[in-house]
């Protein structure tokens, strides 16, 4: 049983190979994939996390063709919308946020991110962070030119992390898709946080999979470095 209130960072990869494994088209791997995250943050909030962080979007996808960009903004508009209206926002009081260069968005899509902040900044419940248009080293460059413009002639640790997008460390990081990479995912904040590198597609992650990750997170030792 988990005994503390936990951050798990998740890198949700393999939408587009559960869509070719499973004879159906990327965007509908890409919609599978956000009911999926429907089911995650109920088993986030059944074991009272203090923040579930998402790489949902990073600089590098926008490279992506322009059709792919184009449905996944779409899909973003409809399901973030959707999002604030479901149960286990409004009633959880899930504190919603979206982290990165949001101004690489159309006006529409930044807008409702906008929104969303700031509807939802005063709930008290679990905090679910969505990393878009992110990336680890730009998030770290962007804190040291805030530092610099700051007029400290040195700063602390504690003080560079205030200056980031977030703060928070988590305890959990999983990438599903069967990838051991990083992928320049808080690369601050994970310095001392257990990795799970999990076989599933993340539309096929299972709640087995999930609680095998909490299971074997509570018989890890953590040391941090010491």
């Amino acid at each position: 049983m988990v005994n503390e209130k936990l951050h798990i960072a998740m890198i949700m990869d393999g939408n587009r190979r559960w869509a070719v494994a499973n004879g159906k088209n990327k965007l509908l791997g890409h919609k599978a994939g956000a009911e999926k995250l429907k089911e995650v943050i109920k088993w986030c909030n059944d074991i009272k996390c203090r923040a579930l962080t998402l790489y949902t979007f990073s600089t590098e996808n926008f490279n992506r063709s322009e059709d792919e960009v184009a449905s996944l903004f779409k899909l973003f508009k409809s399901y973030f919308a959707e999002l604030l209206k479901t149960k286990e926002i409004k009633e959880h009081q899930v504190r919603v946020r979206f982290l990165g260069k949001l101004d690489m968005f159309p006006d529409d899509l930044r807008q409702l991110m906008i929104d969303t902040n700031e509807r939802t900044k005063d709930y008290t419940g679990m905090q679910l962070n969505f990393c878009v248009a992110y990336g680890g080293h730009q998030e770290i460059i962007d804190a040291a030119n805030k530092a610099l413009k700051s007029g400290k002639e040195t700063i602390t640790e504690e003080d560079f992390e205030d200056y980031l997008y977030l703060k928070d460390k988590p305890e959990i990081v999983v990438r599903t898709g069967g990838a051991m990479r990083l992928s320049n995912f808080l690369s601050w904040q994970t310095a001392y946080s257990e990795w799970f590198f999990v076989k599933d597609y993340w539309p096929g992650l299972t709640k087995e999979t999930f609680d095998g990750i909490l299971e074997e997170f509570e018989n890890r030792q953590r040391n941090f470095g010491k």
